[in-house]
């Protein structure tokens, strides 16, 4: 390793940070000063890496979970060869540029995923070594190893702090996932001042008591850094934490090893002050020329392992021609040729949690690339797939995970097993517990992936447990949530359809919400219901003739809707909207013809109204506005007037 060179590439970082932060007014300089050695020797000397093809499947991945330090990541990039330009440096944290404050997946080549909330990275992390232990037990053979890379981690105190990175370490530990290796920049320093103020615990025992290795280091030492991964790398059976002491904004004269270097610009004079101290010309975004001439050679290095790589592969296509059909399919997205879905008749009464299930066992057989499980609740859920297999340590074929109840750990992996690429990817709770997971879900709908998020017991219909059980408010809490479709179907026949819609997206997450009773199959008048189903909304049942009054329910109240629609005499149409925000997506005229303008509408969902109020007016929803109570759930029902004779008033009422 030359030394010195290295020594360029953390100044040019520490050169590039600060002015790109002091430049845009904002910013963390803290963590890109203080970890830019580390930064170097890891993107230098330890990452497997080709900046000319960043989506490279058998790359390391690295993932700054300490998403504030973005300006270490895009200097980094930037010096590697990825496309981050200088102008890109430039304009970081501007308006319509690839360098946003934080990093995000899809707007900034090299950046594997949307980091910032912490811990999030780390989580993603944890996904994106499972997803290399399964791809590398699928594909790999004696003769040809085509999936070997590990997923690399940057973390700070913050992220020590958050719940979600205890969740996935845990869980880490104990798959043994040994390919992943985190480093912890310990500077102890947070935005209000000491880590001690909040934080005094010993983390370095609490990651070995979740069975992972645990080596420790000094930040600056490059040589000792190397050594370090050596060490983890020769752990085959346990993810490492290599915990490094490391000074927040190393460089700077007056603000180094203070919580005042962290979050804000060093202003021009500290800048100054630092450059002369660390002896970086007075230049803006000055780059050392042994920083540029050490990663030209090492371009050199990267092709040549990149197309040792391509030759491998070559010889491994040639020699099993059936896998290749399968890598095709994981690596490509399928189709639903080869399905053969569970079938389900009008009049067959089964909860859609059980629909959903008899359907996720049908698709997986279709789908040998997708995985995923449940956060202690498969059985409730109704996520049981005998022939998938556990996934452990033991079994790096098996396609279920037993995520443990860590929700917000589940959506976050289940997040990163699509990031690393291959795999589509599921997870399940109780719909009341979305509330732990919502933020996965967030991140999931900002990065445009297709995560699915299975949510049962979904309404106060769920009766004994009560009202900590019984969601309400979480179904529209889910709906606010932009770019993310929420399908709550009807029926049997409607799950079918909302799993088939769940695996057609391709830039949006899908939340699922089931039942836990059961409930009716329904006939319907439209004969392409399917088909409009697909919009968001279709016709149920209809009447002769415009229509007195529209009945729009989702969920179990279509079927209340439909017999209390029979229990009047007014012409009645009883809409399905299985998800709302596809339907108002659609044309006006789509729009009109399931809900004709100057008709009365009537809603009916048993969650809270907000949201249905553009529909109908506040007489007209029957909806749930407090929580429920523990009892049977006919009765529940019952008192919160979810009966076809309550509904029918509703309707009859002029």
């Amino acid at each position: 390793m030359n030394k010195k060179a290295i020594a360029s590439v953390a100044n040019s970082v520490r050169a590039l940070s600060m002015d790109m932060i002091q430049k845009a007014k904002s910013g963390h300089p803290g963590l890109p000063m203080g970890c830019a050695e580390l930064g170097a020797v890891i993107f230098g000397e330890v990452l497997k890496h080709n900046p000319k093809d960043s989506k490279w499947i058998d790359r390391d991945r690295f993932v700054l979970s300490a998403g504030h330090g973005s300006a270490l990541l895009y200097s980094l990039l930037h010096l590697c060869g990825y496309g981050v330009s200088l102008d890109d440096i430039k304009n970081f944290r501007q308006l319509g540029s690839n360098t946003p404050g934080h990093p995000e997946y899809g707007m900034t080549d090299g950046v594997e995923t949307t980091t910032g909330p912490l811990g999030a990275g780390f989580t993603n992390a944890v996904g994106m070594a499972i997803a290399e232990a399964m791809l590398a037990e699928k594909f790999n053979t004696k003769q040809h190893k085509i999936i070997d890379h590990y997923t690399y981690v940057l973390s700070g105190d913050g992220c020590m702090m958050e719940g979600l990175t205890s969740e996935a370490a845990s869980l880490a530990g104990n798959l043994g996932l040994g390919k992943l290796i985190v480093f912890y920049d310990d500077n102890g320093i947070t935005i209000e001042g000491s880590t001690k103020l909040a934080f005094t615990e010993d983390v370095k025992a609490r990651f070995a008591s979740y069975n992972w290795q645990v080596l420790s280091g000094d930040a600056y030492d490059v040589e000792g850094i190397l050594k370090l991964v050596a060490q983890a790398k020769k752990d085959t059976k346990h993810p490492t934490l290599i915990s490094l002491k490391s000074v927040i904004g190393k460089g700077s004269p007056n603000l180094a090893g203070t919580h005042k270097v962290h979050g804000a610009p060093l202003g021009e004079d500290e800048v100054k002050a630092a450059k002369k101290a660390l002896g970086i010309p007075e230049k803006d975004f000055y780059i050392f020329p042994e920083a540029k001439e050490y990663f030209k050679e090492k371009a050199k290095g990267w092709k040549k392992d990149y197309d040792s790589w391509t030759k491998t592969f070559e010889a491994w296509k040639k020699a099993n021609p059936e896998l290749v059909k399968e890598w095709c399919a994981f690596m490509v997205n399928g189709t639903f040729e080869d399905i053969k879905l569970p079938k389900f008749n009008v009049g067959d009464k089964i909860a859609t949690r059980s629909a959903s299930g008899k359907t996720l066992v049908s698709l997986c057989a279709a789908f040998p690339n997708l995985v995923g499980g449940s956060a202690d609740l498969a059985p409730s859920n109704n996520t049981v797939v005998p022939d998938n297999g556990d996934f452990s340590k033991e079994n790096r074929k098996g396609r279920t995970l037993h995520f443990g109840i860590r929700e917000h750990a589940m959506g976050g992996i289940a997040n990163g097993l699509i990031l690393h690429g291959g795999f589509r990817s599921y997870c399940a709770t109780f719909m009341s517990f979305a509330d732990y997971l919502r933020p996965t879900v967030r991140l999931a709908a900002i990065m445009k992936i297709p995560t699915i998020f299975i949510l049962t017991h979904d309404s106060i219909y769920v009766g004994e447990d009560g009202p900590t059980h019984q969601p309400v408010e979480q179904l529209e809490s889910l709906r606010v949530i932009p770019n993310t479709q929420v399908i709550r179907p009807g029926d049997a026949q409607e799950t079918e359809i909302a799993w088939l819609m769940a695996l057609g997206s391709q830039d949006k997450p899908t939340c699922m919400a089931f039942t836990r009773q059961n409930i009716t199959v329904y006939p319907k008048d439209d004969k392409q219901w399917k088909k409009n189903m697909l919009k968001g909304a279709y016709i149920v049942k209809d009447c002769k003739g415009t229509p007195d009054v529209v009945v729009v329910a989702t969920g179990s109240e279509v079927s209340l809707a439909v017999e209390a629609a029979a229990k009047t005499r007014k012409k009645v149409r009883v809409v399905s909207m299985p998800c709302r925000e596809l339907f108002e997506s659609q044309s006006a005229a789509y729009r009109n013809k399931i809900l004709p303008k100057g008709v009365r509408v009537v809603v009916a969902e048993c969650g809270v109204p907000t949201g249905w109020k553009g529909y109908a007016k506040d007489e007209d929803i029957l909806a749930v506005k407090t929580f429920g109570e523990s009892g049977k759930y006919a009765d529940v029902a019952a008192k919160f007037g979810f009966t076809a004779d309550n509904l029918a008033k509703i309707i009859k009422r002029k």
